[in-house]
């Protein structure tokens, strides 16, 4: 089996693509729900379906997005604790969106990358990066070719220190010409990031939007998944 992408220990995916080859035959509009009887109670599957022998979940990949949660409030809350990443002190989305506009577009992302191989290449191109406040909740969405170990989070980490006033968003350019580890911000928690949807050529788009922005607000203590 090759799964789209790679997430770390404490990762969600609400868009996750897995492809696999078999050489005996199932009914495929039933799969979906045969998988669903035997996986645990945190995997599920929306949909399957028959593709290419060359296709690859990862390699016939073109676009992969993620989205990153975080709860901005003095007081954490107990049920969002798992899938969002609290930060009590007001942040500056102004700064902060001002700071994520220099990450789209084709860069070298070594400084945003937790580790790589000797020779691996580190210039990867973005195409969207947008903050949306939904009550007490930042979304974050970004959406690239390819990411680095750890590059989202660490992204999202440098977007943070802008946001509390601790780095200018116009000092981006020059740490992205540094391209050293030491100048970009720390690695955000794994718990607020969710891989959101893959996309690929012939248009097919898994996306599936993380279960606490469904709807026509945010999701609240008072509130369940829907």
């Amino acid at each position: 089996m090759t799964g789209a992408g790679r997430t770390d220990s404490g990762v969600h995916a609400s868009g996750q693509v897995v492809s696999f080859s078999t050489d005996r035959t199932f009914p495929f509009e039933r799969l979906a729900i045969a998988l669903n009887a035997v996986l645990p109670p945190d995997c599920s599957v929306r949909d399957a379906a028959a593709v290419e022998g060359d296709f690859s979940a990862r390699f016939s990949a073109r676009e992969r997005t993620y989205v990153y949660a975080i709860l901005n409030r003095p007081q954490r809350s107990a049920p969002l604790a798992r899938y969002t990443h609290h930060v009590a002190r007001p942040l500056d989305l102004a700064a902060m969106r001002a700071a994520a506009a220099y990450f789209v577009g084709g860069h070298d992302f070594r400084p945003f990358c937790g580790s790589s191989q000797p020779g691996e290449p580190t210039v990867r191109t973005v195409a969207r990066l947008d903050l949306e406040l939904r009550g007490e909740l930042i979304r974050i969405e970004i959406s690239a070719d390819g990411f680095l170990h750890h590059m989202v989070r660490i992204i999202i980490g440098t977007l943070l220190e802008c946001g509390d006033g601790r780095r200018a968003p116009e000092g981006l350019p020059a740490m992205l010409a540094a391209a050293k580890r030491a100048t970009a911000g720390p690695t955000a928690p794994a718990h607020g990031l969710w891989l959101a949807g893959v996309r690929y050529a012939d248009g097919y788009d898994s996306f599936a939007e993380p279960p606490l922005f469904q709807g026509r607000g945010s999701l609240t203590d008072g509130q369940a998944f829907p």
